[in-house]
């Protein structure tokens, strides 16, 4: 019997030395559980994605160094064989690297492999820095099992195939003809809706192909804009995936591999398969945002954030989820009153504060706005009007915000929808002010149901059901409502997920949305909407480049990894 503890952890990007450190306590658990093999990420010393780290002055000698450490470390523990991620120097005159699995046992290098397999898209250029490795063997032998390795995308289909690992030289094919016993496999796979899905199904087909129970180990953790979600797991020849590690958390399952090549829990119980359908929808929003905002703040550095509360529902939900994810104590509400707005929204910041257990305090704009407006004119000879005027208000707000977060030391969150952000209803400088967006990938539609979900979890109104049922505003001008200026978001909303996203969207959502847009374009009317959305979003895309981070949750975001639009083009 073979006892595998799947090391899930939550790294943070080139901090090697504590990476290190948290990859040695981890090994010493399993061996105290009687573990022959644990199991970390791919490029678990350094975490991923490093990106341009990797090139930077001394970055490869501190991860030589920290490597010399867990080669003690396993010394220490020589029952025990550990299987890790790692960057390795390749040896190429080009100076890109090997992302690396290497086995150790006793204090010696069992096994080093780098990847074969780049992803040609993705989160990442990976080319950027890493070179495909050359084929050698993966197997090992671990006690009575012959053990086969893969790393990152070498499950998933090999280029221009549907099939993983159909090329004769793809790694999954040559563990095939080795008929191994165990498959393990190190990832680092970030995660959106719909991915968890696609995983499952790469990783079960891997272990049908090479006939081999099979085992994964994910990152966990929020890493700028992309959140990695664990969700580390087992899968065998026919049953597909038949253990999930905890999602959104660290977690050191131990599982046994038997003589029959069945894996079984730490005391030979039968494993129980997952939820085939995961999370549901919202409650893997919360989570993803939950942690994105947590490790965000806890690595930059900040233990406070502050939000300008306006009243109206993407603060209002901002503001809870800041709660929930770093407590109320560390949340603090602005409302900045100009003279436009009414006095509900004041009354509704008042009455959310309240319910959310967060400080609230007032800063209004009014005089600020007019002393600006006055010697605009004396100036210029030009009186402030229009839009102008309207995103005078915006920037006094944002400028009051940056003040605040630069006096106090909180970080701002930005506010804005994916709907707003993708036809720019967005003031530069204004609304756009903020050092993480947190509903940035939520389209409004999508930001109207998760405050309703987090009402109904809560059993009371966190988000007061007056900010909810209130026609959305900018109260920058009497009267104003934002289907003033745009369609409704019920109407918006579908057409912006089959521009944005397109054939990424899970099924059913992509079908709704082709289908609309379908109907739409069979009539002048119709037609003449969609080009109006499609002028939007590509008028806009000058703004996009000057936002801050999102935490992405959906197929595509619209940041600079999935989004990349030429700002001075024709779009047609």
């Amino acid at each position: 019997m073979l006892r595998i503890t799947l090391a899930q952890l939550n790294p943070t990007l080139g901090d090697i030395e504590g990476n290190a450190q948290r990859m040695a306590a981890a090994a010493r658990q399993a061996a105290a559980q009687g573990a022959d093999l644990v199991v970390f990420a791919q490029m678990a010393l350094t975490g991923y994605y490093p990106a341009d780290l990797l090139g930077g002055p001394g970055f490869m000698d501190r991860v030589d160094s920290a490597f010399a450490t867990l080669r003690r470390e396993s010394a220490a523990l020589p029952g025990l064989h550990w299987a890790l991620g790692t960057p390795m120097r390749a040896g190429r005159a080009d100076e890109r690297l090997h992302d690396s699995l290497l086995v150790l046992q006793g204090g010696e290098v069992r096994l080093a492999c780098g990847r074969q397999v780049l992803a040609e898209r993705g989160d990442f250029d990976e080319h950027r820095h890493f070179a495909a490795a050359p084929a050698t063997p993966r197997l090992l032998r671990i006690g009575a099992a012959q053990v086969g390795f893969l790393i990152g995308v070498e499950t998933y289909p090999s280029q221009g195939s549907n099939d993983p690992g159909a090329a004769d030289d793809h790694p999954l094919a040559h563990l095939a003809h080795a008929a191994p016993d165990l498959l393990v496999h190190i990832d680092a796979c970030s995660s959106r809706l719909g991915r968890r899905a696609q995983r499952h199904a790469a990783l079960a087909h891997a272990a049908q192909q090479c006939g081999a129970a099979l085992v994964s180990v994910n990152q966990i953790g929020g890493h700028d804009s992309l959140v990695y979600d664990g969700g580390s797991l087992a899968a065998l020849p026919g049953a597909g995936v038949i253990f999930e590690a905890r999602r959104f958390e660290e977690d050191t399952p131990t599982l046994s591999l038997d003589e029959g090549g069945n894996l079984r829990g730490a005391h030979g119980k039968p494993l129980a398969p997952p939820p085939a359908d995961g999370l549901p929808v919202l409650e893997f929003y919360r989570r993803q945002l939950l942690l994105g905002l947590r490790d965000y703040t806890r690595r930059c550095g900040f233990t406070r954030v502050v939000v300008g509360s306006s009243g109206g529902l993407d603060s209002a939900l901002t503001l809870a989820l800041a709660a929930q994810a770093l407590g109320p104590q560390n949340v603090v509400g602005i409302t900045m009153p100009s003279r436009f707005s009414t006095a509900g929204s004041v009354d509704d910041s008042v009455a959310l504060a309240r319910n959310l257990g967060i400080e609230l305090l007032s800063h209004p704009i009014v005089d600020l706005v007019a002393a600006y407006a006055h010697q605009f004119e004396a100036s210029f000879g030009q009186p402030l009007a229009g839009l102008a005027l309207e995103n005078l208000q915006a920037r006094a707000r944002g400028t009051t915000l940056m003040e605040y977060s630069n006096t106090f030391g909180h970080l701002l969150l930005n506010t804005g929808n994916k709907s707003e952000v993708a036809v720019g209803y967005c003031t530069l400088y204004g609304d756009t002010n903020g050092g993480l967006g947190l509903l940035a990938d939520l389209y409004k539609t999508e930001v109207f149901e998760l405050a309703r979900y987090l009402n109904a979890q809560a059993g009371r109104e966190l988000v007061p059901v007056a900010i909810i049922d209130k026609p959305p505003s900018a109260e920058l001008a009497p009267g104003q409502r934002d289907d003033d200026s745009l369609p409704p978001y019920p109407v918006l909303d579908e057409v912006l997920k089959y521009l944005i996203e397109g054939p990424l969207l899970p099924a059913g959502q992509y079908a709704a949305a082709r289908d609309f847009v379908e109907r739409q374009q069979r009539s002048d009317e119709g037609r003449a909407l969609v080009q109006r959305v499609q002028g939007l979003l590509a008028r806009s895309q000058f703004k996009r480049q000057q936002l801050a981070p999102a935490i992405r949750v959906r197929a595509r975001s619209l940041g600079p990894h999935d989004w990349q639009m030429p700002i001075a083009a024709r779009h047609g």
